[in-house]
């Protein structure tokens, strides 16, 4: 079992989204899928049509208490999740004052390594305790960027937290850079990706911004494979999945389906 953990301290990079939709694209390829959603916001959990979780459905416990387990999934698309609330948000607090707090959900994760071929974990848009808590449960971190000036200018406090998470986890380290909300249309975002190209590798090919997908889908609640199987955007899921497939050691030998 791999998890990988979709980071980044700003907001709208695209972490949930790409969460549900990598991990419903890895679903379709035969493997079992564990979606964890950390992010008080609940933008994944919504998105797949799960209502007002309960604190004790959530990974609250497991944030708070180090013999904490996880909490029995959700089902969604064939995939297991996690749900998020916002009372997720009250456990930093509690998390301040443990020492060791945010390894809690790395050590729960091996209770179920047999159960999943792959953790898809979606942060929260910070660098508090739940952030920390979602990167130090990754065995890579799969950080989207903005083919945006707010991209360029968020990638030194990512790289920054990096360098100090790897205090605990020497070995953690990105897996992949996904561009995202690429318009080749426009100049700028063609020298973005650019510059994102000369700085950061592995770079994943940049998902275009299609508005009428992406946004359309998630107001569906549906991934992009389901919500449009035949589009561009979804051939661009297909793409980054086969990439995470590969980054997270995945092979047809380990497929269930």
């Amino acid at each position: 079992m791999q998890t990988l953990t979709f980071f980044n301290h700003a907001g709208g990079a695209g972490k949930s989204s790409l969460a549900l939709n990598a991990g419903y694209g890895l679903t379709l390829m035969g493997y079992r899928v564990l979606l964890i959603d950390l992010d008080p916001q609940a933008n994944l959990t919504s998105w797949l049509g799960i209502a007002a979780a309960e604190d004790d459905q959530t990974a609250f416990a497991v944030a708070v208490n180090s013999e904490a387990r996880l909490p029995v999934p959700q089902r969604a698309y064939g995939m297991d999740i996690v749900p998020s609330n916002l009372h997720m948000a009250l456990s930093e607090g509690q998390m301040m004052s443990q020492e060791g707090a945010t390894l809690n959900l790395r050590f729960a994760l091996k209770d179920v390594q047999d159960r999943y071929d792959i953790v898809l974990i979606d942060s929260p848009p910070s660098l508090g305790k739940l952030a920390v808590l979602a990167a130090l449960a990754a065995d890579q971190l799969i950080v989207p960027v903005p083919t945006r000036a707010k991209g360029l200018n968020g990638l030194p406090g990512v790289l920054s937290a990096l360098q100090t998470y790897r205090r605990l986890r020497p070995e953690l380290n990105v897996g992949l850079f996904v561009a995202t909300l690429y318009d080749g249309r426009t100049s700028h975002d063609r020298e973005v990706l650019e510059v994102l190209r000369a700085q950061l590798q592995p770079l994943s090919a940049p998902l275009n911004y299609r508005p009428a997908v992406w946004n359309d889908s998630a107001g569906a609640g549906e991934p992009v494979l389901s919500f449009a199987p035949n589009s561009a955007a979804a051939q661009e899921v297909q793409q980054l999945c086969d990439q995470l497939a590969e980054i997270a050691g995945l092979s047809a030998v380990t497929r269930h389906g």
